[in-house]
C-alpha cells in the first residue's frame, strides 16, 4: 500500500501541487466574500472554521467529480448516468450544508430555516464549477502536451522509415553496376568497390542524425558522383559544382542524393553516348540553398520520368516533414533534359 501510494504522488505531483493551489486561490475568493458583522469579535472567531468546513463540503464534492465522475462516467460517453450522479451529489451537498452544518455554526439563525434550492445552489455551484474549470484546463493541456510529443514520434518514425527505403534503393542499383563490371573483369573494380564503401560507410553510420553539416554532405555526393563517373568513363560529361565548402549550416541527409541518383540512373539507361550531367549546390550568406540537376535522356525512353518512383516520392514527403513552408521543389523535362530545382531554408549547424 505504502508503495502504491509513493508511485501514485510521483506520477501526479505537478498535478496535485496544481490542484492545491488552486485549492488555496478558491479558499481566499471564497473567504473573503464578506458578511454582515464579520467584523465583530464574536463573528471572528467562528468566521474560520465555519468557512473551512462549508469551504471543504464544496471541495470534496467537486473532487469526487473530477477524479471519479468524470474518468469512470463522461470518458466513457456514459453521459445520463453522470449527469445524474452530479445531480445527485450537488443534493447531497445542499443537504449537508442546510441540515448539518449550518446547525452546527449557526444553530439559532440561518440553522433554523431553509432559505429555497435556487439561493443554496448559487452559493454551492459556482466553486464546484470553478473546480472543474481547472481540472478541464489541466486535462488540456495535459492531452496538448500528449498530442504534441506523439507527433513527434510520428514523424521520427517516418522518417527513419523513409531513410531504411533510400539506402537499399542505392545499394540495388549499384551492386548491379559493380556486378556487370566483375563480369568483365575490369581493372577499375577494386576502385569501385572502394568508393561504394566509402559511401555506404557514410549513410550507415555518418547521417543517423535528422540533420548533418552541409559540407559533409556535400562531400558524400561528390564521392557519389565521382562512383558513377568511374563507370561513365569517356561516355560523357559530367560537371559538379558548388561552393558550400566552409558552410556553417546542416541539412537533412541523403535528400540530394535520390536526384543525383536518378538523374545518372535514366541518363544512361537511355544513352550509351553523350551522357550530359550538371550538377550545381550553392548556398546563400542566409542560408538559402540551391539546387540544380539536370541531366540528358533520351526521347525513346519511355521510362525515364525522375518525377515519379520511390525515390522522389520519399523525398517530396520528407521535405514535407523537415522543411514545412521552407522549400520549394520544381521537376520539370523537355523532350531531352529533365531538369531538377530545388531552393531550400537552413537552420545553422547545432539549431
Amino acid at each position: 500500500m505504502k508503495q502504491q501510494l509513493h508511485a501514485f504522488f510521483t506520477k501526479n505531483y505537478a498535478e496535485i501541487i496544481y490542484q492545491l493551489l488552486v485549492s488555496v486561490a478558491l479558499f481566499f475568493f471564497y473567504s473573503f466574500i464578506q458578511e454582515e458583522g464579520i467584523y465583530n469579535s464574536e463573528a471572528i472567531q467562528k468566521w474560520i472554521p465555519y468557512k473551512i468546513a462549508f469551504f471543504g463540503n464544496y471541495m470534496v464534492a467537486a473532487m469526487f467529480i473530477n477524479y471519479v465522475l468524470l474518468p469512470k462516467l463522461y470518458s466513457r460517453k456514459r453521459f445520463g448516468l453522470f449527469f445524474t450522479s452530479v445531480a445527485l451529489l450537488i443534493i447531497l451537498v445542499i443537504l449537508t450544508d442546510e441540515f448539518f452544518l449550518e446547525k452546527i455554526y449557526f444553530p439559532e439563525t440561518r440553522g433554523t430555516y431553509f432559505p429555497g434550492v435556487f439561493f443554496t445552489l448559487v452559493e454551492t455551484l459556482p466553486l464546484i464549477i470553478f473546480y472543474m474549470g481547472f481540472k478541464f484546463a489541466w486535462d488540456y493541456n495535459k492531452k496538448q502536451s500528449e498530442i504534441e510529443k506523439l507527433k513527434v514520434l510520428v514523424k521520427d518514425s517516418e522518417l527513419q522509415f523513409l531513410k531504411s527505403q533510400i539506402n537499399p534503393h542505392f545499394l540495388f542499383n549499384n551492386l548491379n553496376n559493380l556486378y556487370a563490371y566483375a563480369l568483365e573483369e575490369s581493372p577499375k573494380t577494386p576502385t569501385i568497390i572502394l568508393e561504394l564503401s566509402s559511401v555506404l560507410r557514410y549513410m550507415l553510420y555518418d547521417c543517423k542524425e535528422d540533420f548533418v553539416p552541409l559540407p559533409k554532405e556535400v562531400e558524400h555526393l561528390k564521392n557519389f558522383t565521382e562512383l558513377y563517373k568511374l563507370q561513365i568513363e569517356h561516355r560523357g560529361d559530367i560537371q559538379f559544382h558548388t561552393n558550400v565548402a566552409a558552410s556553417e549550416y546542416s541539412i537533412a541527409p541523403l535528400i540530394l542524393m535520390v536526384f543525383i541518383e536518378n538523374a545518372f540512373k535514366h541518363s544512361t539507361n537511355s544513352q550509351s553516348e553523350g551522357i550530359e550531367i550538371e550538377i550545381a549546390i550553392t548556398v546563400s550568406q542566409t542560408g538559402v540553398l540551391n539546387f540544380i540537376c539536370k541531366n540528358g535522356f533520351s526521347p525513346l525512353d519511355q521510362k525515364g520520368n525522375t518525377s515519379r518512383g520511390i525515390g522522389i516520392l520519399n523525398v517530396r514527403k520528407r521535405l514535407e516533414l523537415l522543411y514545412p513552408n521552407a522549400h520549394t521543389l520544381e521537376i520539370t523535362n523537355t523532350d531531352t533534359v529533365f531538369n531538377v530545382a530545388l531552393k531550400m531554408q537552413l537552420k545553422p549547424i547545432g539549431q
